[in-house]
């Protein structure tokens, strides 16, 4: 009677394998998109006053992207990101200005203007092996130069700059909203969202991987057959075309631009700051960076204008916002010298392997 129930019992089927992990680059896209569905309702959350706060840490955030793309995995420290973010301003502003054609139309010719420059400007400094501290100083020359042509030309109302002209009611073709409307918000989210989708998809693709190992050593690559300058020109290409986008919204959203904005250093300086406070070379770090420093922009210019009383010697003062980016940058670089989510991330992936 044993023998019959055992023979009775189906055969026990082995276990199957279990189910591959995630891949990566699946996983960034899983926590991008439950970070954008999270962030949708913020605009109807937020006052007015931090509602323009949190469009500003967006486009704080696609800056940082784009230097990151550059600057973090490959390795070619920028301080001259302002000249895309310029372009990308100047080109989407004057085609509406001068011709009447759709901001989107001048986004998207922006980000090609600003693409081509830095191919340019990087086939030349690569092509002289411009490395370090001089790939730096051309690109912020290379800006500069762009802010005194532009002061100086009547082609583009010299430093006066362009005023958005306004239209009545809402039109997402024209890119123009009242003031305080949520859509600004959502618009601005979507392009941080594309723009950290493409860092991700950059990242995880061949050519991120040969970017990645050109940056830690350019003659080992390079003697394996690595193309080093096609890679490299790819990678400014793709830089430029971000950071250009935040110029062109950044137009659209605040309805004016002038050589100072589009093109002063202190452009440069928030794309720098924002991404090394995050953690440059991460996926992450530009977002991280973004919230710390649009959030204390606006803490500094609430301080300033009405501070409490034992700090009443502010008031009116500029500058302080300044003076917190290079105190808070010289503790991280001290403290932290992979930036913010580096260090943490650097940390659990050490508990991990123990």
């Amino acid at each position: 009677m044993t023998d019959t129930a055992v023979e009775s019992r189906p055969p026990t089927r082995p276990a199957g394998p279990a189910a591959p992990p995630l891949r990566p680059q699946n996983r960034q896209f899983a926590v991008l998109a439950v970070l954008v569905l999270l962030a949708v309702p913020l605009p109807l959350i937020l006052p007015p006053a931090q509602g323009a706060v949190a469009v500003r840490i967006l486009i704080f955030l696609i800056m940082a992207v784009g230097w990151n793309i550059m600057s973090g995995f490959g390795g070619m420290f920028s301080f001259g990101h302002a000249a895309y973010f310029g372009l990308g301003a100047y080109t989407s502003a004057y085609l509406l200005v001068e011709h009447g054609v759709s901001p989107w139309v001048g986004m998207a010719a922006g980000m090609v203007v600003a693409a081509a420059v830095a191919m340019v400007i990087g086939y030349f400094s690569f092509r002289y092996d411009l490395k370090g501290a001089y790939f730096a100083l051309a690109t912020f020359a290379f800006a500069e130069m762009l802010r005194l042509i532009t002061t100086s030309s009547d082609a583009v109302n010299g430093a006066v700059g362009y005023q958005v002209p306004l239209i009545q009611g809402s039109s997402v073709g024209q890119l123009q909203f009242p003031a305080g409307s949520p859509a600004y918000f959502w618009i601005a989210l979507v392009l941080a969202g594309g723009a950290v989708a493409l860092s991700i998809l950059f990242r995880h693709s061949a050519a991120g991987r040969y970017v990645v190992a050109i940056r830690d050593d350019e003659l080992a690559a390079a003697s394996v057959g690595a193309p080093v300058m096609r890679h490299k020109l790819l990678t400014v290409a793709l830089s430029g075309a971000i950071t250009a986008v935040a110029g062109a919204f950044y137009t659209q959203y605040y309805l004016f631009i002038d050589p100072q904005l589009a093109f002063g250093s202190s452009v440069s300086i928030e794309a720098i700051v924002t991404a090394v406070i995050g953690g440059i070379g991460t996926i992450w770090g530009p977002v991280v960076g973004a919230v710390i420093v649009g959030s204390l922009s606006d803490v500094t210019a609430t301080l300033l204008a009405t501070p409490p009383e034992f700090l009443s010697f502010l008031q009116g003062r500029s500058g302080l916002d300044v003076i917190l980016y290079a105190v808070m940058l010289i503790l991280i670089v001290r403290l932290m010298p992979k930036g913010i989510f580096g260090t943490l991330a650097e940390k659990v992936a050490e508990r991990r392997r123990r």
